[in-house]
């Protein structure tokens, strides 16, 4: 059976409630980089053929996904949230500092806002479980939080090639942990994460026993 995409929004209009923001982030699970918040208002009833869960769409979908949602909002604001800040208040609470950065950014704010299964602890707000498989307007937001921390990741890789950003994102890949035990962590990695603080004790026990 197909999930009515619109159901939480339709109902939500029918409350009365005139801008509904969606709001998701990417990047909770790498090792390294930003983590990125975008939130959404789309106009009333929009559809947009396709459109879902970000991670289950190819990328040339989601690039292909990105202007659209860019040029059809009402609104959308954007949030990076850099590992140092990660380090200081932990993944979780940079993700909801992040969303609700993101919120703050629209130039059109929301009288009620969706999100991927993160509590903002705000009223008028609702956290949906796999929310973005379930919301239009979560969805689209996960594809600008997705598209923008991709594009940032391309960027680092042409700055440091021999970390290969460009092919893990940043992610725990098997590769990815080879290359930092090789080459040793960057100042954009989180080192509150457990595999880069086993590298960074690693590497301090070497120094320390020469």
């Amino acid at each position: 059976m197909q999930i009515d995409l619109l159901q939480y929004e339709k109902q939500l209009y029918k409350e009365g409630y005139k801008y509904i923001a969606g709001c998701d982030e990417a990047g909770r699970g790498p090792l390294c980089g930003p983590v990125v918040a975008a939130a959404v208002i789309l106009p009333e009833n929009y559809f947009l053929e396709g459109l879902t869960d970000s991670k289950k769409l190819t990328e040339k979908q989601r690039e292909k996904f990105y202007p659209i949602i860019m040029r059809d909002a009402i609104s959308v604001g954007v949030s990076i949230i850099d590992n140092n800040k990660i380090d200081e208040i932990n993944i979780l609470e940079a993700s909801r500092f992040a969303m609700k950065e993101a919120v703050s950014k629209l130039t059109k704010q929301p009288d009620f806002i969706l999100t991927d299964a993160m509590d903002l602890k705000c009223e008028n707000c609702l956290p949906i479980i796999k929310g973005d498989q379930k919301s239009l307007t979560i969805a689209a937001a996960s594809v600008i939080a997705k598209v923008t921390r991709d594009h940032i990741m391309y960027e680092l890789d042409q700055k440091y090639p021999e970390y290969e950003f460009a092919k893990h994102k940043g992610y725990p890949t098997k590769r990815h942990l080879e290359i930092i035990d090789r080459c040793g962590i960057l100042n954009i990695y989180r080192k509150t994460f457990k595999p880069v603080k086993e590298i960074l004790e690693r590497t301090n026990n070497e120094i320390n026993q020469r």
